[in-house]
């Protein structure tokens, strides 16, 4: 067995709310074990086999939660191995989070188009990519009037067909304690 991270995208934002309780009934009812969450911003861990196809698991995760929530809700899939190697990077070595300065993962369901060039940055100064793997993007979010604007999926061409979901880097480091604790 191999725990999984699910990663939700629209989930307690605009006016879409559910409750932690109400998730994960849903990914039990899929058969999947040990089930839990992290905080209100969709976080979902639990157990299913190792070598699992992730595609199709993250399909049926979607059908079940589109469903039983009323909306699609993109799901992206993470063992908890994979989200350690990312923390491991280092992505932001040299950047200091700050009152006006907040560190990102974009999660990614489908690699980053090639054509992006990094480092890439909003218009506005609003963001900048400093960083990708081919699953994720680090993104640099900068606070203007004490809140953040613009959107780093910007900087992805129109051709672009993937979701993305974002977390606080310092929050994807207690996603995982959280998801190894027993």
């Amino acid at each position: 067995m191999e725990t999984y991270i699910a990663f939700l995208r629209a989930v307690n934002v605009g006016g879409r709310t559910v409750r932690m309780e109400r998730l994960r009934e849903l990914f039990a009812g899929l058969g999947l074990a040990d089930v839990r969450t992290y905080i209100q911003s969709g976080n979902v861990f639990f157990r299913a086999e190792a070598g699992a196809d992730r595609a199709a698991l993250a399909g049926r995760i979607e059908a079940a939660l589109a469903e039983g929530l009323g909306w699609p809700v993109p799901v992206m899939l993470r063992t908890v191995e994979e989200v350690e190697a990312l923390l491991a990077l280092d992505p932001f070595a040299g950047v200091e989070p700050g009152e006006d300065k907040r560190l990102c993962v974009l999660f990614l369901s489908e690699p980053l188009p090639a054509e992006v060039e990094l480092p890439a940055a909003s218009p506005k100064g609003d963001w900048e990519m400093v960083g990708a793997t081919a699953d994720a993007a680090f993104v640099v979010m900068h606070l203007r009037n004490g809140r953040l604007n613009g959107n780093p999926a910007t900087a992805f061409p129109k051709s672009y067909r993937g979701q993305a979901t974002s977390r606080f880097f310092h929050t994807t480091a207690k996603i995982v304690a959280a998801a190894r604790k027993n």
